[in-house]
C-alpha cells in the first residue's frame, strides 16, 4: 500500500474552517445507542413502559440492519438527483424495495422473540401479519407522507421501524459527496423525509454546528442555527424548556409557521440522542401544543392519533 503525504504548501491550501454539511449514521452504533438512551430515559417516565418497548424494537433494528443490504443508488440515479437538486433515495419513489416487509416480519419476530408480548400488543403484531403487500406499501405510504386518517397509531411505528432499517442501511453506505444538495429546506437531502429533531453536536469538526436528524434514515445535515427547521425563516425564533427539567433538551419555536421542533446540547448531556430524547419528552410537548404551536411533524415510534375532521 502506498501513502500519499502532503507538502506543508498543501495541507496550508485545505479549507480547515468548512463545516461539515452531511454527517450520515453510525452503522454499527445508530441503534445500539438509540435503544440504550431510550432504556435510560425511561425511568421514571409517564410513559416508561412505551419507552422500554421502543428499546425493545429499536434493539431488534440493531440485529436486523448487520443482515440487511439493500441495492444502492446506481451512478445514473446519483447523477440524476444531483442534477435536479432532489433526494438521492427518495422514500416515496415507486421503486421501493419490497425488502423492507420482509424486515418487518423479522422485526415483529424479535419482538415476540424478546417477551413481555401483552394480549393487546400479541393482536396488533398479529393483525400486521395478516396484511398482504399491498396493503403493507399502502400503510408505508401513508406513514411516510402523514395522512393520519390512514395510519393505525399501534402499527404505524413498526411500519416506520422497518422503513428506518432499510433506509438506514441504505445511507450509511453513501459517500457524502454524492448527496446532493437541495432547493427545498427541511427536508433530508437522503430520503426527502422530515428531521425528529436537532442536535448541536461537540467534539472535533462538528464542535457547535446544529444537525438535523432524519427520522427515516438517521443521516443528519447542518443547518444554521437561530432558523426555524421547519419554514426556514430567522425571525421569532425562541426557545422553552421545563423548569427544573434537562438544560440539554429546549423546544424551538418559530412565530412565523407556529411550530415547533425539540433541539439538544451536547454540551449539557453528551448522551442526547435525538430521537430517543425526543420520544421521552412529551411532558415539553404538551406544554408547547398548550402555549399554541405544532409540532412540525411526529416522532416516527409515536403516532397521534387521526384529528376528528380528518
Amino acid at each position: 500500500m502506498v501513502q500519499k503525504t502532503l507538502d506543508p504548501s498543501q495541507i496550508q491550501s485545505m479549507d480547515h474552517s468548512a463545516i461539515p454539511r452531511i454527517r450520515l449514521p453510525e452503522r454499527a452504533t445508530v441503534f445500539l445507542d438509540r435503544a440504550a438512551r431510550l432504556r435510560k430515559l425511561a425511568d421514571n417516565n409517564p410513559i416508561s413502559g412505551y419507552i422500554r418497548l421502543m428499546a425493545t424494537l429499536v434493539d431488534a433494528q440493531h440485529h436486523l440492519l448487520a443482515s440487511t443490504v439493500v441495492t444502492p443508488p446506481s451512478k445514473e440515479a446519483i447523477a440524476q438527483a444531483q442534477q435536479h437538486s432532489m433526494p438521492l433515495l427518495p422514500a416515496l419513489s415507486s421503486e421501493r424495495d419490497p425488502v423492507w416487509r420482509d424486515v418487518l416480519h423479522r422485526l415483529l419476530d424479535k419482538i415476540e422473540a424478546a417477551g413481555a408480548i401483552t394480549p393487546a400488543l400479541g393482536k396488533v403484531l398479529d393483525a400486521l401479519r395478516l396484511n398482504t403487500p399491498a396493503q403493507l406499501d399502502a400503510q408505508a405510504d401513508a406513514v411516510l407522507t402523514q395522512r393520519y386518517s390512514e395510519i393505525d397509531p399501534a402499527t404505524a411505528p413498526f411500519i416506520m421501524a422497518s422503513l428506518q432499517v432499510v433506509w438506514t442501511d441504505l445511507a450509511s453506505r453513501l459517500d457524502p459527496r454524492d448527496i446532493p444538495y437541495l432547493d427545498t429546506p427541511g427536508v433530508c437531502p437522503v430520503c426527502g423525509a422530515l428531521p425528529v429533531a436537532s442536535i448541536v453536536r461537540v467534539g472535533g469538526q462538528y464542535q457547535g454546528y446544529r444537525f438535523l436528524q432524519c427520522g427515516l434514515c438517521a443521516n443528519e445535515w447542518h443547518m444554521v442555527r437561530t432558523k426555524c427547521s421547519n419554514c426556514d425563516s430567522t425571525k421569532g425564533i425562541a426557545y422553552h424548556g421545563i423548569e427544573g427539567g434537562s438544560a440539554a433538551l429546549k423546544a424551538e419555536s418559530c412565530d412565523e409557521c407556529h411550530t415547533y421542533r425539540k433541539i439538544g446540547y451536547q454540551e449539557k448531556n453528551f448522551e442526547f440522542e435525538p430521537l430517543a430524547d425526543d420520544l421521552a419528552s412529551l411532558t415539553l410537548d404538551l406544554l408547547m401544543n398548550e402555549a399554541g404551536y405544532r409540532r412540525s411533524g411526529p416522532n416516527p415510534l409515536l403516532w397521534p392519533e387521526a384529528p376528528a375532521d380528518a
